[in-house]
């Protein structure tokens, strides 16, 4: 709207509109810019025709095309998976410890999707390079408590240690020495434990008594420790819980009780495996004897 009168300072036409004694110059916007916009309102329109735009309350229009990146994710999520299919159906069907040689192929895919299930669903408690904290085993020694031959990972990993919702979990419980001893014997206890990895003889002076009326029938005379119950080696300066004297003090009075849940209920048996795998070569995973022919395996000793 023109309002036929001219700014005497810049010589611009009017649009006869005035506030306050300031009148609006008539300055229209550029061809290129309307035009602009004009296309711009036209791809919008075609967007929302095409593809999803307006939210509903169960769901949002999904557009003639159907397209959506949720779909498009799905589809590839989909693809993978089913490259995957043959590599996933080889694992069930693999003997887990001749895997690396066997199949050097199928034992890569296996060790590259348990680091996936690893970081998932262990880390959290053993840590993102698998180094374990207070309480939470180092899974990259060869320190085993229940042993470290890639199918008995795998049956720690399955069914969990001390998970009462599983009937073949790995069960042991050490008692609190506190409702049987006396304070100075927990003392003496506690002293002779930490000289163990020093190399003091287990049955020596009053602590090694002790340690052989109490200690010794789950941890061994020579305080090696006992795999089949979960009883750790006591001479190998690896300690789950600390080696000072107030946490081994805890530790023999009040017993300690770690649980770790199976994962057998939450992961299927192809993901299961893929995770032994990739903890077996963490660096602490030990041959099974069928690799190493007649005699012990690898790293054999009690932890």
């Amino acid at each position: 709207m023109s309002g036929g009168e001219r700014d005497e300072i810049t010589g611009t036409e009017t649009t006869g509109h005035e506030w306050d004694g300031i009148r609006e110059l008539n300055n229209p916007l550029p061809r290129w810019w309307l035009w602009t916009f004009y296309a711009t309102v036209v791809w919008g329109i075609g967007y929302i025709i095409l593809f999803p735009a307006w939210p509903l309350v169960s769901g949002a229009t999904t557009g003639v095309l159907g397209w959506s990146t949720r779909g498009a994710v799905a589809a590839q999520i989909g693809a993978v998976e089913a490259a995957q299919t043959e590599s996933w159906t080889g694992l069930l069907d693999a003997d887990l410890a001749a895997l690396r040689d066997d199949d050097p192929d199928l034992h890569r895919f296996a060790v590259q999707a348990g680091a996936a299930l690893f970081r998932t669903n262990c880390s959290q408690c053993h840590g993102a390079g698998a180094a374990g904290a207070v309480g939470y085993p180092n899974l990259l020694d060869d320190d085993w408590l229940w042993g470290g031959e890639i199918e008995e990972i795998a049956h720690t990993i399955r069914h969990g240690i001390r998970n009462e919702e599983d009937p073949e979990t790995r069960f042991s419980q050490m008692p609190g020495f506190g409702d049987f001893l006396g304070r100075d014997e927990i003392r003496s206890l506690v002293a002779h434990v930490r000289a163990l990895p020093e190399g003091v003889d287990p049955e020596a002076g009053e602590g090694g008594m002790l340690f052989a009326d109490n200690c010794a029938s789950c941890h061994g005379a020579d305080a090696r420790g006992d795999r089949a119950i979960g009883a750790p080696d006591l001479t190998d300066a690896i300690w789950l819980y600390g080696s000072d004297a107030e946490t081994l003090t805890r530790v023999i009075a009040k017993g300690p009780y770690g649980v770790m849940p199976g994962w057998g209920g939450r992961l299927d048996e192809a993901e299961l495996r893929a995770l032994a795998a990739y903890v077996h070569q963490l660096g602490g995973g030990e041959a099974d004897e069928r690799q190493l022919g007649a005699g012990p395996a690898l790293n054999a000793e009690p932890g």
